[in-house]
Order: structure tokens, then sequence, then C-alpha cells
């Protein structure tokens, strides 16, 4: 038993030395080449960015922070003290500098220096080996999450280039099988008033905050008990990398900006949110500007955010209340500022509850349902695209029957996934026929506890 456990964990040590360099020089080709197509494109690109938030104006305050916050968890006390505290204090230095010059008030430089340094620091410095590991990766996990905001606000600019035309119109139909849902939240919100419209923009900005708080409650205990199986990160990252691609393959701008005010002179029309447009059973393909996102298909603020709810399931009832109101917040937003259509939201948590599937360990008596989760959350997601490019027509005339049908299938789909990663097996039943004590039957046999 022993020499079996000793050969798995040189086995994963080989793994990690090998997969490592991979995967750092992936994430560095990646950053390069679009930092490179974004400089012929004429846009800021991640190294660019990068170098902003090191030296000049942070492009967030928030993100910064979030992963050093990640970071902390695989540190001692007496390192997290000096990290938090020289960060608050370069912040501060960094901003009242910006200030005086006439800059901006904003925070975030502090931060992200601090976590290159730890970066550092751990590599060179000879730290027990099961320390020095624990602080690695919470560490790379920090800058991970930095990176790839990077790389997503980058990929956001390329998806403009790419996709000069936007396919809300066939959105617009599709919805009408969800009975227009963003149409019905924006006028709701325009009646919250501005106090309550702010406080529903400032959750649907500051994500990152709940996925902090969620995650270093995942993680912590690591520099005692280790790192969890599966923890909301890798989710985040996962979504990240996949829900993007969608976007060039699905362009929309939302409905503000294609029937809305926000269009800036290429949109249809000025209906959102006070008249749902005249239905046109020939939707066609739209031509706007070359600098919106076209970040609508799926919507990865509803995939996040379901992904930040699940994950707060296991804490106590502070932590589940938080990600239950983060997640109506983030959905009331998506919807009521126009940003979103009800169709986006579907996919959002449609590929949200797939990625789960695959990355999430299911209870012990359905370990094989876990392919099928994964298989059905793909076929779902793709399903729903194809239906709302080429069916559209259809989906508007028939809407009750395919509203019933997609809300049916998600909901069939969430039932499954609860049961799967949720709920606790059944315990084996007492075999009362029996007269000895401690005899249980269950599954067809009988055993002695």
């Amino acid at each position: 038993m022993f020499t079996g456990e000793l050969r798995g964990a040189q086995w994963r040590s080989q793994a990690t030395r090998l997969w490592a360099p991979t995967a750092v020089a992936l994430i560095a080709a990646v950053v390069i080449g679009l930092q490179v197509t974004a400089s012929g494109a004429g846009f800021v690109g991640p190294l660019r960015s990068l170098a902003g938030d090191y030296f000049g104006t942070p492009t967030s305050a928030t993100v910064p922070w979030v992963g050093l916050g990640v970071a902390m968890v695989g540190l001692s006390a007496r390192y997290r003290v000096w990290s938090l505290s020289v960060a608050a204090a370069l912040d501060i230095v960094f901003a009242a500098v910006r200030v005086a010059r006439g800059g901006a008030l904003t925070l975030g430089n502090g931060p992200l220096i601090v976590l290159t340094g730890l970066a550092v620091l751990v590599v060179w410095r000879r730290w027990a080996r099961a320390e020095q590991s624990t602080a690695l990766r919470g560490v790379a996990f920090g800058l991970l999450l930095i990176i790839a905001t990077k790389v997503g606000d980058s990929w956001l600019r390329i998806t403009a280039i790419l996709r000069p035309v936007v396919m809300d119109e066939y959105a617009l139909l599709a919805d009408h099988a969800l009975a227009q849902p963003s149409w019905l939240l924006g006028r709701l919100l325009h009646l919250g008033g501005p106090v309550f419209n702010a406080a529903l923009h400032w959750v649907y900005i500051e994500l990152p905050v709940a996925a902090m708080v969620v995650a270093i409650y995942q993680l912590r205990n690591v520099s005692i008990g280790g790192w969890p199986r599966h923890f909301l990160i890798p989710t985040f990252l996962v979504l990240g990398l996949i829900g993007p691609l969608i976007y060039v393959f699905f362009p929309l701008v939302g409905p503000d900006f294609a029937f809305g005010s926000a269009g800036r002179g290429f949109e249809v029309g000025d209906f959102w949110p006070h008249a749902v447009p005249r239905i046109n059973l020939s939707p066609r393909a739209i031509a706007f500007d070359g600098s919106t996102p076209r970040n609508c298909m799926p919507s990865m603020h509803t995939a996040w955010a379901l992904a930040v709810f699940l994950h707060s399931r296991g804490g106590p009832r502070w932590l589940r209340m938080g990600g239950a109101l983060w997640l109506v917040c983030t959905v009331a937003a998506t919807l009521g500022f126009g940003y979103h259509y009800g169709v986006d939201l579907l996919a959002g948590g449609v590929l949200c509850l797939t990625v789960e599937s695959a990355l999430r360990e299911p209870v012990r008596d359905r370990i094989g349902w876990r392919i099928g989760m994964t298989a059905f959350g793909a076929a779902f997601l793709a399903a729903l695209l194809v239906c709302c490019r080429y069916f559209a027509e259809e989906m508007a005339r028939f809407a009750v029957p395919f509203g019933l049908l997609i809300i049916g299938a998600l909901v069939a789909f969430s039932a499954a996934f609860y049961a799967t990663y949720f709920a606790r097996p059944a315990r084996p039943a007492k075999d009362r026929s029996l007269p000895v004590p401690g005899v249980f039957v269950g599954q067809g046999s009988s055993a002695v506890s």
C-alpha cells in the first residue's frame, strides 16, 4: 500500500515537472501572439495592458487584488501579513502620485507588483518541498487569473474584427420562445431607481470579488491539508477558455446595442426596453462597428455567477446566501441592462453545468454518469446554438412549444446534475428479516458492519 502511494506521488511529481514548463510556454506564446495581433490592429494588447498595470493606470482595481488574495492561501501567516501590507502601501503611493499628476484615482499597482515578487521569491527561495509547492501553486493561480483577464480583453476586441456583422435579429426571434425577458427586466429596472440600478451594476462588475471570497474559503486550509480535488478557480479558467470561442460562431452585441440607444448609429432602431421590435420572420445579419465586442452568446457572467453559486453550496449559510444573491443579481443585471438575451443566459448556464460535469467528482454510486452528463451538456449547448441560428423563425412562430422544450431540458439537466454531484447516495437499508444484529443488506448483497 505504501509502495503504491509512493509510486503515485513520484509519478505526479514527474508529470508536474513535465507539464508545468509546457503550460508556461503555451501561455507565453498565446500572450505574445495576441500582443502582435493587437499591435497590428491598433489596440492595447495583453502585454501593454500588463505594463500599464505595473507602472501606469491599472485597467482594474479589483482583479489584481483578487489574484493576490488567491495567492495568499498558499503562504504562511507571516508572509500574508507582509505581502498585503507592502501591496497596500505601494497602492497608496502609486495612487497618490497619479492623482498629484492629474490622473485617475484608482488602485491595482501594488498587488500585481507584490504578486510578481512572490513568484520570484517562491521559485528561488529554498523552502521545504511541500511548502514551496503549495505556495507556488497559489501564486500561479493568482497570476493566471490576471493573465486570463488580459487575454480575454484582447479577445473581445478581436471578435469585433473577425465578425463585422452580428446575429442579433436571430437571437431576438429565438427569445420569443422565452417571452423576451430582456425587455421585461429592462422595464422593471428602469422603475427601480438609480440606487437600485447602481447596486446591481456593482454586482455585475465586481463578480471577481464574489469568486475570490468563495475560492479563499475553499482553499483556506491548503497549507495544512493540501489542495482539494476540485475548486472554483479551474472552473473559472476553463469557462474563460471555452466560452469566448463561441463568440466567433454566434456574434451578438446585445439588445441595448442592436435595438437600443447604445448602438451609436448601427442599431436597427431605438426599441429597448420600451417596445419589442416588430417580428421579422426573415432575420438577417446586421453590420456593426469594429469596436463593440461580440460577447453575448453565451453569457459568461451567468456562467461564472452560476459557478460561484455551485461552489458556495459547500460553505456556511452566509456563503450559500451570498452565492445565491450574487447569481440572482447577476441574472437581473445581464437582462435588465440590455447586455444579453434570454437564450444567452441559458447557453451560459448549460456551459457552466457542462464544464462542472467534466471537472467535478460525482457521488460514489454515480461515477459513470460524468461522461453522460458532459456529453448531454455539450449536445444541449450545440442544439441551442443551432436552433437560434437556423430555426429562429420556427422558435418565434411556435414560441410556447419551443419554450417548454428548452426550459424542460434545462430543468432535467439541472436535476440530473444535482443527483450526480450533490445528492448523497442512499445508505444500505437494514434487513429486518435477519435476527442477527449488525447485518445489513444493500444492492443485493449483505455485509457485516
